[in-house]
């Protein structure tokens, strides 16, 4: 009796451990709001000035009205948007696991939307698409800590971002010192010049078109000119606000190294000897980038830019992983689960 009575007991234990190992983690909900932006008003590459911004609030924002949270903005890759990022990356569903397995506690997570019509801003500061590092660090931030419930201190924000957005993260934490605790950026795209994309293959296409229809089906060739937009700006230049880094005679390309000069200037390689101090006040600086990417700058401007870090004393984290550019991102094994969201928890203050 007393035998069965244990085996019972035991089958009841394991029936509630197992019903409470398949039960879903708390919820967090995803607010989609809208930013006015005065400083993208009247940008004279045709963007609109009203942009999305899909906010994570964590399970129990709504039950403690009297609970603050730190923030981590996530910027987007190219041609990618917030919404995507939740909706098909699953960004909600690794939040919420996260926090109930306690790799991160409760926070805000902040996903602008800054696809333009071109693919992206780069968050960068640009005559022709408008001031898109000035909305990213000083105007969005208001924005959000005007909403929401957050810690408006640089000690409780944390800037990640992949690929476009990667090398986005590391433009920022360079250029706008005192907004952010740490920095951690993911396969960052454009880090410092490489052959691969200087001026790149999607050159010749592009100075052949006399419109955004021409870049259809071009990847390559859309991407050389939102690069170009970002980067080499100049709102008069026909047909895309910018000067594309090449020129084409009757049967011949030709570089145009001005443009390329500015392309090299914006990357954050370059502007580092120039933005130590920016670097040095954060708590923590981290990237990392997989070794099969096929995006081809990426893991030798990567490897160049922590040997810059190195050289100037300057405190972070570099780690080159086995997979391609998109791989091993998001999910339960994935980098923004398994390094990402500890890093933050380890570097913000939540109080």
């Amino acid at each position: 009796m007393k035998n069965l009575l244990l085996l019972l007991l035991l089958t009841l234990l394991s029936s509630t451990r197992l019903a409470a190992q398949a039960s879903p983690p708390p919820a967090g909900r995803v607010v989609v709001t809208y930013l006015d932006s005065k400083l993208l008003r009247g940008n004279p590459g045709g963007e609109t000035p009203r942009r999305r911004v899909s906010v994570y609030l964590p399970a129990g924002y709504d039950a403690a009205p009297g609970q603050r949270y730190p923030v981590l903005y996530y910027l987007h890759g190219f041609t990618w948007n917030d919404s995507l990022i939740f909706n098909k990356d699953g960004m909600k569903a690794l939040l919420d696991q996260a926090i109930a397995e306690k790799q991160i506690r409760p926070l805000i997570v902040v996903v602008p939307n800054e696809q333009t019509r071109f693919g992206g801003s780069w968050y960068a500061n640009s005559a022709t698409n408008g001031p898109w590092a000035d909305f990213t660090a000083r105007e969005l931030v208001a924005f959000i800590d005007g909403q929401f419930r957050t810690l408006s201190r640089p000690s409780s924000r944390g800037l990640a971002g992949h690929s476009m957005g990667g090398g986005g993260t590391l433009r920022l934490a360079l250029q706008y010192p005192g907004i952010w605790a740490a920095a951690y950026a993911l396969s960052p795209a454009l880090v410092g010049p490489h052959p691969s994309y200087l001026p790149g293959p999607g050159l010749p296409q592009a100075l052949r078109a006399t419109g955004p229809a021409g870049l259809q089906g071009n990847h390559a060739a859309f991407s050389t000119v939102s690069v170009s937009r970002a980067f080499s700006p100049n709102p008069k230049a026909v047909p895309f606000g910018a000067n594309l880094p090449g020129s084409l005679g009757a049967d011949s390309l030709t570089r145009r190294d001005a443009a390329l000069a500015q392309w090299v200037a914006a990357t954050p390689t370059y502007q580092l000897p120039t933005h130590t101090a920016a670097l040095r006040q954060l708590r923590a600086l981290a990237f990392d980038w997989g070794a099969q990417d096929e995006v081809r700058h990426i893991p030798p401007t990567c490897r160049t830019f922590s040997q810059w870090l190195s050289a100037f004393s300057i405190r972070h984290a570099a780690e080159e992983y086995e997979g391609t550019h998109g791989s091993r991102i998001m999910g339960h094994d994935g980098r923004m689960f398994q390094h990402v969201l500890p890093f933050f928890d380890k570097h913000l203050d939540f109080n």
